[in-house]
C-alpha cells in the first residue's frame, strides 16, 4: 500500500527510497520484528487468560528437569501477522511472486491452525489427520506449480551480461522465457534443464513432461519442506532460530536471482520480478527473530503447527520460485536430518516388528535432536525390550546447547548454499 502511495506522490522527498528493494526489505524486517515482540506480549497474556496452552514436557522425565506445562501455543499466528503486515504495507501487491508468498502464509497457517485447534480445544492428541495435512501440502504445491507455468508475469533470462556501449553500461540478456530450467550446485555451466530428461518423447512432448515433472516436484519439495520444519520444532527456538538463518541465505539468493547486475556475476539465471521475494523474506527474517524474543529457552510461547508448516512452507515455495529448489538439501540440511531420522527409525521399527525380532530403535529417541537429550538407561526404562544400534555418548546435552549447535550447522550449511555459485 505504502509502495503505490509513495510512488504516486514521488515529489515528496524522500519517496523514492521505497522504490528500492533493499531499503523496503530493511524497513520489512524491522517492521516485523516490533510487531513480533509487542503483539506477542499481548498476545501471550490472551492465550494465558484463556488458558490455551500445550504440555510439551513433564519435569517427571526430562532428563534435566525442565517443566513445560501451561505454555501458550498457537505462536505461529504471531509470525504470520509480522510477516503479512509488513508485505502488505511495503510489497508490491500486484507482484505474482508476493501474491504467491501470501497465499502460501495464509493458507498453511490454517492448516497449522485447525491442526492445533484440534489438539488445545477439542483435546485430540494427534490433531489434524496427516492425509488432510499432506492434502492441504499437495493443494499448495499444485498451485504454485502451475502459476509458475501459467503466470504470463513469471518468465527468466537464461544469461545476462554487460557490454559498453560509448562508455555506457547496457546489459544484454536472453529472449524472456518460461522454462523448466533450474540452478544445480557444483556444475560449471549452473543450469539444468528438467525438459532433458524426456528427450525420449520428442521435442514437442519433452517439454510437457519436463512441466509436469516439475509440478510435481514442486508439490514434493512444499511437502518435504514443511513437514522438515514441523520436525524440527521440538526445542525452544530451535525452528525459529534455523529458519531465520535459512531465510537470510534465501535473501542473498533471491536478490541475485532478481538483479541483473548480481546474475551476470554469479552466471545464474535471471528472474524478473523475483526481487520482490528480498521484501517478503525480509518481513519473514524479521517476524521470526521477533518470536524468539518469546520463544527464547524457556520459552513463554510455542509456534504450533500454525508457525512450523508455514514456516517450512515459505522456505520450499520460495526456492521453486527462484528456481533454487536443488539447494534444498544443502540449506535445510537440519530438516532433512530431522526427516530422515524418522523416516528410518519407523522403517527399521516396522521391519523388526515384522520378522519377530526385538524392537529395534536405531537412535535413542527421534527426531534427531531428542537423541541427544536422552540417556539409554532412561529410554530403557520407557521401553526396556528394545534394542539401540547408535547409543551415542554418555553425556547428556541440554537443549540450549542442541538448539545453539544445530543453528551453527545451519549457519555453515546456508554459508555453503551460498559459494555453490561460486564453486563449480
Amino acid at each position: 500500500m505504502l509502495y503505490y502511495l509513495f510512488t504516486y506522490f514521488n515529489q515528496i522527498p524522500g519517496a523514492r527510497l521505497v522504490t528500492y528493494i533493499s531499503f523496503r526489505a530493511i524497513v520489512a524486517a524491522g517492521l516485523a520484528m516490533l510487531i513480533s515482540v509487542y503483539c506477542g506480549k499481548y498476545f501471550i497474556r490472551l492465550l494465558r487468560r484463556k488458558n490455551i496452552s500445550e504440555e510439551q514436557r513433564d519435569a517427571k522425565t526430562d532428563p534435566f528437569g525442565v517443566q513445560k506445562k501451561g505454555v501458550p501455543t498457537m505462536g505461529g499466528l504471531i509470525i504470520i501477522a509480522g510477516i503479512v503486515l509488513p508485505c502488505l504495507l511495503l510489497g508490491k501487491l500486484g507482484n505474482i511472486y508476493m501474491i504467491l508468498m501470501l497465499i502460501t502464509t495464509l493458507l498453511l497457517g490454517a492448516l497449522g491452525f485447525a491442526d492445533d485447534y484440534i489438539k488445545t480445544f477439542r483435546h485430540h492428541k494427534d490433531g489434524l489427520n496427516g492425509w488432510v495435512k499432506i492434502a492441504g501440502q499437495i493443494t499448495l504445491g499444485l498451485i504454485v506449480g502451475l502459476t509458475l507455468r501459467y503466470s504470463p508475469q513469471v518468465v527468466m533470462n537464461e544469461t545476462v551480461s554487460t557490454t559498453y556501449v560509448n562508455n555506457e553500461r547496457v546489459m544484454v540478456k536472453s529472449p524472456d522465457v518460461k522454462s523448466t530450467r533450474t540452478t544445480i550446485p557444483f556444475v560449471k555451466n549452473h543450469n539444468a534443464n528438467y525438459a532433458d530428461m524426456f528427450d525420449f518423447l520428442g521435442k514437442d512432448n519433452k517439454y510437457r513432461a519436463g512441466w509436469i515433472f516439475f509440478v510435481l516436484l514442486t508439490v514434493f519439495v512444499v511437502a518435504a519442506v514443511s513437514n522438515g520444519a514441523n520436525l524440527n520444532d521440538g526445542m525452544d527456538g530451535m525452528c525459529a532460530g534455523n529458519s531465520a538463518i535459512i531465510g537470510i541465505a534465501l535473501i542473498a539468493l533471491a536478490y541475485t536471482s532478481g538483479s541483473t547486475v548480481w546474475a551476470d556475476y554469479f552466471d545464474v539465471m535471471y528472474i524478473p520480478g523475483s526481487e520482490e521475494l528480498v521484501v517478503f523474506l525480509g518481513a519473514f527474517v524479521g517476524a521470526l527473530i521477533g518470536f524468539l524474543w518469546w520463544n527464547g529457552f524457556p520459552a513463554q510461547i510455542f509456534m504450533g503447527d500454525t508457525g512450523s508448516l508455514t514456516i517450512g512452507g515459505i522456505i520450499g515455495v520460495c526456492a521453486v520460485a527462484i528456481h533454487k529448489e536443488l539447494l534444498i538439501p544443502i540449506l535445510c540440511g537440519v530438516f532433512l536430518m530431522e526427516s530422515l531420522s524418522v523416516i528410518i527409525q519407523t522403517q527399521v521399527f516396522k521391519w523388526s516388528k515384522k520378522h519377530g525380532a526385538h524392537h529395534i530403535r536405531v537412535w535413542k529417541r527421534t527426531p534427531i535432536h531428542d537423541h541427544f537429550r536422552y540417556s539409554v538407561d532412561q529410554v530403557l526404562k520407557n521401553d526396556p525390550t528394545c534394542s539401540i544400534w547408535f547409543k551415542g555418548s554418555p553425556e547428556l546435552q541440554h537443549e540450549q546447547k542442541i538448539v545453539l549447535r544445530f543453528c551453527i550447522i545451519t549457519i555453515l550449511l546456508a554459508a555453503f548454499t551460498i559459494l555453490t555459485l561460486k564453486i563449480r
